[in-house]
């Protein structure tokens, strides 16, 4: 049977939000955001984690930043050592020392400045065993090593090859980060990349074209329960057939600028004994 373990994550309301320019394919600033109903999204999303008994800590948003709302890819927090952001567009490089002033008044120790470029949790994907790393669009290749060096685990480089999922967390989810168990989109990699999933992870669970373009694997599992876009409806079966419990949630306003509920979930992994 499976069972959830209680996460501590970081969200930042979207108080700001609003899609002015276009850094991704899903990105249209002339397509008008309803900054009442993103919001109510938000919170529905906010209120889900905190009904399944986790624990939601909040950043405030910063004026000029829209994409702030997107906390996912502010830092990486490993056995509770954080390794910063350092982002590839300008319209979003001051969100990186918004979250290390954050993590510096709560508590975490020497949060690290990254060197090379990094999205954080949107290329950094962390089970028991790996960090999955996205590269192609975004994070550098050279940020691999640096969070390997800095957290001491294994990290395994994947390659990005559709503008549409220009995130690793749009294009794969951890399902049981102790089992490492995941889902992903074969079509969002390379075919080296494919080898190299299909070989670690052999049992995974296989998204469609159609649940990858609803931002279905841009999802947060707690090991039983996984939050995931409602329009990704044939991801709901399978992950049932596996023994998760889906959670549908709508999150179709911050689905116009590229970003569903991991991007708007950053997780805070504690210290291990």
């Amino acid at each position: 049977m499976r069972t959830a373990t209680p996460r501590r994550y970081l969200m930042c309301p979207p108080a700001h939000f609003r899609v002015t320019y276009s850094i991704n394919p899903w990105m249209d600033p002339t397509k008008p955001v309803d900054p009442a109903l993103a919001l109510f999204q938000w919170e529905d999303l906010r209120d889900r984690y905190r009904a399944l008994g986790h624990t939601v800590e909040l950043l405030d948003a910063v004026e000029d930043l829209p994409d702030m709302v997107f906390a996912a890819n502010g830092a990486t927090v490993v056995d509770g050592k954080v390794l910063g952001a350092r982002f590839a567009n300008p319209e979003r490089e001051a969100e990186a020392p918004a979250h290390l002033a954050w993590f510096r008044s709560n508590g975490f120790p020497d949060p690290r400045e990254p060197v090379h470029i990094n999205e954080a949790e949107g290329d950094f994907a962390v089970t028991a065993t790996w960090i999955l790393a996205g590269q192609g669009f975004r994070s550098s290749p050279l940020s691999h090593s640096e969070a390997q060096e800095f957290f001491g685990r294994p990290v395994i480089g994947l390659e990005l090859t559709d503008p549409r999922y220009y995130h690793l967390d749009t294009a794969l989810a951890v399902l049981d980060d102790a089992r490492d168990e995941i889902m992903y989109y074969p079509g969002a990699f390379s075919p080296g990349s494919r080898a190299v999933l299909a070989r670690l992870f052999p049992d995974a669970l296989l998204a469609t074209a159609q649940d990858a373009a609803a931002l279905g694997l841009n999802a947060v599992s707690d090991g039983r329960n996984v939050l995931l876009p409602r329009t990704a409806t044939g991801l709901l079966g399978p992950l049932r057939d596996r023994g998760f419990e889906p959670v549908p949630v709508d999150m179709s306003e911050l689905h116009k600028a590229g970003g569903s509920v991991k991007c708007c979930t950053m997780e805070l992994r504690p210290a291990v004994d």
